[in-house]
């Protein structure tokens, strides 16, 4: 039976190591992590080739610009013809060439459209840059994303030092009250209250790991990387934090890095274009051409000619829709409401961006205070955790208040740690609202 446990432990500790050995543990700092996401992340790839699409667009567009050719050849086979008087009396067939053929070649080129063309190849342009604007913006909400699980995750890890801690401190209470009730010296419902706080905290302790590997998963699947890799965090970049700086410069950032105001500057180009476009429906269209062709027989003589007939051309020629000038104005209506709703949108967007960034530099501000605040607080209960442990010591406080004190200090711990990491996420927020994450 002893054997068996053993050779069972020696399994179980195989397997351990094998699962430890499967993991890959990576260390990685945030400018680490943005790379990776810019390489590897799905949704940004599926914005890049947006991208590429549009610049497509950009080329299908300048087609108009070119020259149209057009190339026909046929070949057929005549019947016999008829003729009649104009009574239709007096009917006789006509023999015919019964082999007919046509070649046809001809070449055109706009060189006046009102501006249509340009306009079109222009707002295929601007779809251009809306589509790299659309990758910006979906690269900084993945970032931000990403930087937010980073820092959560950062916080995670030192949840559950505390809490082991906790766990070992408490445990090691557990046991002094056991000796204690065995002299007679404690109560058994002592021991049951802290043995209650116990799984209380093992239990916390668990929710904070599953927590941790979620939150591992979900940066592993938009970095790229496989399931079995456990991100280290750069534990060093509490050393680096940010210093607050001006509003004003946060808010011309967000006025130049923007890429939704950015966007929104474009709509109003492209809307300005759709009215050039309504417009230059009521001018003229002028083409030139050139063209050569070869018929045989030739059958406008009659009798037919059984010979071939070549001649080419060339000429300009105008073309303009007379219904144009009372259809185009509802069009052109429609085409200037739309360019104020969007320049009266990019005002609407404008006040919205500097109120979120006024925002975000309020709370980038505030993070400040608070980790001021806690420096003071993780002071105060070092001190107090000091004054307990002599106390403690020299046999003047009971091992409950000690354990009290010793909470309060490493709560004190983790309350600064979380309000420093605290001072980062809001100054990528910040970053992310001013458009320069």
């Amino acid at each position: 039976m002893i054997k068996r446990l053993k050779d069972l432990l020696v399994l179980i500790l195989a397997l351990n190591v094998s699962l430890v050995s499967a993991q890959t543990i990576r260390k990685m700092t945030i400018e680490e992590m943005f790379e990776l996401a810019d390489a590897n992340s799905r949704s940004i790839r599926t914005f890049r080739l947006a991208e590429e699409e549009a610049g497509q667009a950009v080329k299908v567009a300048k087609n108009a610009q070119l020259p149209s050719i057009d190339v026909s050849v046929s070949a057929s086979y005549l019947g016999d013809a008829w003729l009649a008087d104009r009574d239709f009396g007096n009917g006789e067939n006509a023999a015919m060439p019964h082999f007919g053929n046509n070649f046809a070649i001809e070449a055109s080129q706009v060189i006046y459209a009102g501006g249509a063309i340009t306009s079109r190849i222009a707002i295929a342009r601007l779809q251009q840059q809306l589509a790299e604007l659309d990758k910006e913006k979906n690269k900084q909400d993945i970032r931000f994303l990403l930087v937010g699980n980073y820092l959560e995750m950062y916080k995670l890890q030192n949840q559950s030092k505390v809490y082991r801690k906790n766990i070992e401190q408490t445990r090691k209470l557990v046991e002094d009250i056991n000796a204690k009730q065995s002299q007679g010296l404690a109560l058994k419902n002592d021991i049951t209250r802290y043995e209650l706080q116990l799984k209380s905290l093992e239990l916390a302790l668990t929710q904070i790991e599953n927590s941790i590997l979620i939150l591992n998963n979900q940066l592993t699947t938009v970095l790229g990387l496989s399931e079995e890799t456990v991100i280290d965090v750069d534990t060093t970049l509490l050393r680096r934090l940010p210093r607050p700086s001006e509003e004003a410069h946060w808010q011309e950032t967000a006025v130049l890095s923007s890429p939704v105001l950015q966007q929104m500057k474009l709509n109003i180009k492209q809307s300005q274009y759709n009215e050039r476009i309504a417009k230059a429906e009521r001018l003229p269209s002028v083409v030139l051409f050139a063209g050569d062709k070869l018929d045989g027989p030739i059958t406008i003589e009659v009798p037919p000619i059984n010979k071939n007939l070549n001649y080419w051309y060339v000429g300009v020629g105008v073309k303009f829709d007379i219904a144009s000038t009372f259809k185009s104005g509802k069009k052109i209506r429609l085409a200037q409401l739309s360019t104020r709703r969007a320049q009266e949108s990019d005002l609407l967007l404008q006040e919205n961006v500097r109120t979120e960034v006024k925002a975000a530099y309020i709370r980038f501000q505030e993070a400040f205070t608070i980790c001021d605040t806690q420096e003071k607080s993780l002071e105060l209960a070092t001190q107090n955790y000091s004054v307990v442990n002599n106390r403690y010591l020299n046999d003047l406080a009971l091992i409950t208040d000690m354990l009290d004190a010793s909470n309060s200090k490493l709560n004190a711990e983790l309350q600064l740690v979380n309000a420093q990491i605290n001072i980062l996420f809001n100054f990528y927020k910040l970053r992310k609202t001013a458009g320069s994450l």
